[in-house]
């Protein structure tokens, strides 16, 4: 079986954004960028599938401009196989890059999709929904555990009560959430072979898709600053304030 893990390339984790001086989207130059971290775990989960037998190959697509490359690169040291890199530079939305995976997905006729539940950029949690709906899979979303056995697979997905298991046949698509797994640290020789793994680099126009955004940003803001807080001398003065903010 065949594996395709969808990654995409986002702002690190780890810095602070910064909103444009014109308020027309986040500031990217200049600004380090790391595969996002649901998608790290989506890689994570093929290979432990691939290395337990239950796949044969594993291979990263990525949606997007030069630097994408070396965030599939990223997925090839881990210890994937190969990798696919729509190049583009325009905005993607969610249906657009459903749309661009399942063009690609349709060459390659893999068994199981795995993607992360949402990018930390957007939040938007919206394309391994789409790219089921547009492939008439099945879907399982929000997995912290994937089990395979045969032409199924069993998914333990997180919802707001608790755990809920569900079986679907492949192929299907899987959204991995926070829990699913601990994604490795590529080594140093994995890093150097990846250099050698080929990636094919496909324009939206070779696909068939029009990748025309639907929506307009009208603006982008930070959010209000938090003003700060104040003491209170007793239990009484602070029944006093809430019940004047309306709190009670």
């Amino acid at each position: 079986m065949k594996i395709v893990v969808a990654v995409k390339r986002v702002i690190d984790a780890n810095v602070k954004v910064r909103v444009k001086a014109d308020g027309t989207g986040v500031e990217t130059a200049n600004v380090k960028m790391a595969m996002n971290p649901f998608c790290e775990i989506a890689v994570e989960e093929a290979l432990r599938i691939k290395e337990a037998g239950g796949a044969d190959e594993v291979v990263i697509v990525s949606a997007g401009p030069q630097g994408a490359t070396e965030t599939i690169r990223t997925a090839l040291a881990m210890g994937a196989d190969r990798g696919v890199h729509v190049l583009t530079d325009a905005p993607l939305e969610p249906l657009a890059v459903a749309k661009l995976l399942k063009a690609v997905i349709d060459k390659e006729q893999p068994g199981l999709v795995i993607l992360g539940k949402q990018a930390i950029d957007d939040d938007c949690n919206q394309t391994g929904q789409m790219l089921a709906a547009l492939l008439g899979w099945a879907q399982a979303t929000f997995a912290s555990k994937v089990e395979i056995s045969g032409e199924s697979a069993t998914v333990t997905r997180e919802i707001d009560g608790g755990l809920e298991k569900v079986a679907v046949k492949l192929p299907a698509v899987v959204t991995t959430d926070l829990r699913l797994n601990e994604p490795r640290y590529a080594s140093l020789p994995n890093i150097m072979k990846a250099k050698k793994k080929p990636i094919e680099a496909v324009a939206p126009d070779a696909l068939g898709v029009d990748i025309a955004p639907r929506l307009t940003v009208l603006k982008v803001e930070e959010p209000p600053k938090r003003q700060a807080g104040v003491k209170v001398e007793s239990a009484a003065e602070l029944v006093a304030k809430l019940h004047d903010a309306g709190v009670i």
